[in-house]
């Protein structure tokens, strides 16, 4: 039987409280670990674009490692449901590991993109042994504030990681800003490993090897990977985007609740709206700091500004929605968090379009930033609120796979508008167009996130679901 803490803690504990608080220390620190990478990249990203003349390339070293992390979040979620979330999250570590290792020496663009594919296989593996962690050690009354206490997670990071990456970049090398994330490492799997002792004992029924999962996981990334190709097939470009996408949305209905591309209510839409958002909010993200060192001349240290801003709203909007728990209704949180995110998208397309200064759009991304705080965790709530023990490793996957899948494809389709229009001008405003269109779609199924209620029955506040 899975082992959970000692019993015992008061019904009002935090998630600092003893029973708790290694767990909450070590999960936090891979958190910040993530957080810290991610932005550190995303503002260094046009200087080793440029450096290593990989434009064509730009948008898969940000699709590619979410498009093989669909394969370790299908991985670690079989896994987590046959043996619990320790072997998983110990591998993903050790693969995230490696990828930064390979993407930190890499001397050419295919070499870093490499790096970042093995790094994305292990960062989605992570995610979701990280959220069978929090379901297996956590009361359901805590899933709010330890996902909001995720979000808090990207502070530091946000406030350090954009600035520190791109002064390393101008005054050392961009190779440091990969490599250095390698040294946090270290502590955060010493922290980590007092918290997971009392996981070690698989499940009384674990479920069997789902070989057909991976399968189809496998075949996502691949025509995720394909589609970001496809633009170097100029003649046949259009055709074999559609295919690619195509081929991705079929394989990926197996690895997500039946109805989920056809946002069904409920669990099927909650995870849509997760893909939904994701796609939106970092198909425009990754061209922001490009738009801002091209068009607007930024240093990158300042162009990583728009990151910190947005990740600050992130993280400050989720802790106020933790701190509201069940005062607020899940579904409000989805609404008003999609609308602010396409709010946001739209202010990106007009600066582009009607040369406004930077700041709009910078403004406008912390709208962006605040409309994820409180959509995320709400929908993490959400998704495990609908789950079972037998369920949660697959739950799990399923909604980090739309949110990794929505981002990829978002920025695969991106990539492709980018380099097919014929000026930066145009490029960029063809970016912000697509991202609103995808934001608009997340504003029409958050409201199906709730489950169908009967005509007579009251919608309860505060409900899960």
């Amino acid at each position: 039987m899975t082992t959970s803490p000692a019993a015992g803690p008061p019904g009002t504990a935090g998630i600092l409280h003893p029973t708790y608080r290694w767990v909450t220390i070590g999960t936090f620190a891979l958190v910040v670990l993530g957080a810290f990478e991610s932005l550190a990249v995303t503002t260094v990203m046009p200087l080793v674009s440029r450096e290593l003349d990989g434009a064509a390339l730009y948008a898969l070293a940000f699709a590619g490692p979410l498009a093989t992390g669909v394969i370790g979040m299908v991985a670690a979620g079989n896994w987590s449901d046959r043996r619990g979330p320790n072997a998983p999250l110990y591998a993903s570590v050790a693969a995230f590991v490696a990828g930064l290792l390979i993407a930190g020496t890499a001397d050419s663009m295919p070499a870093l993109v490499a790096g970042r594919l093995i790094q994305g296989l292990g960062g989605g593996a992570m995610t979701v042994a990280l959220y069978v962690v929090v379901a297996r050690v956590y009361p359901g009354a805590l899933h709010a504030k330890i996902f909001a206490g995720f979000a808090a997670a990207w502070v530091l990071p946000s406030l350090v990681g954009p600035f520190i990456a791109g002064l390393v970049a101008e005054l050392v090398s961009w190779h440091w800003v990969f490599l250095g994330v390698v040294f946090l490492v270290v502590p955060a799997l010493a922290m980590l490993l007092p918290a997971m002792r009392g996981l070690r004992s698989a499940p009384e029924s674990p479920v069997p090897w789902n070989l057909g999962r991976l399968a189809w996981a496998a075949l996502a990334a691949i025509a995720v990977l394909g589609l970001n190709l496809s633009a170097e097939v100029p003649a046949a470009t259009g055709v074999l985007a559609v295919v690619a996408l195509a081929v991705a949305l079929f394989a990926v209905r197996p690895l997500v609740p039946r109805g989920t591309l056809s946002a069904r209510r409920g669990l099927p839409s909650v995870i849509l709206a997760r893909g939904l958002a994701s796609a939106a909010f970092f198909g425009a993200e990754v061209y922001l700091p490009y738009l801002f060192i091209e068009r607007y001349e930024f240093p990158p240290a300042l162009a990583g500004l728009t990151l910190t801003l947005g990740a600050l709203a992130w993280a400050a909007a989720s802790a106020i929605q933790g701190r509201m728990g069940d005062r607020q209704h899940n579904a409000f949180a989805v609404r008003t968090g999609s609308a602010l995110v396409l709010a946001a998208t739209l202010l990106a397309l007009v600066t582009v379009v009607l040369d406004w200064p930077a700041a709009v759009a910078i403004a406008g991304w912390i709208f962006a930033g605040a409309g994820m705080g409180l959509m995320y965790p709400r929908l993490s709530v959400m998704m495990l609120a609908l789950s079972t023990p037998q369920t949660e490793g697959f739950n799990s996957s399923a909604l980090s796979i739309s949110d990794s899948l929505g981002g990829a494809l978002a920025l695969a389709t991106t990539g492709i508008v980018f380099t097919a229009l014929t000026t930066a001008g145009a490029s960029f405003a063809g970016v912000f167009a697509l991202t609103v269109v995808i934001a608009a779609v997340a504003v029409a199924v958050a409201p199906r996130v709730l489950k169908a209620q009967p005509a007579d029955a009251p919608v309860v506040e505060g409900a899960a679901v």
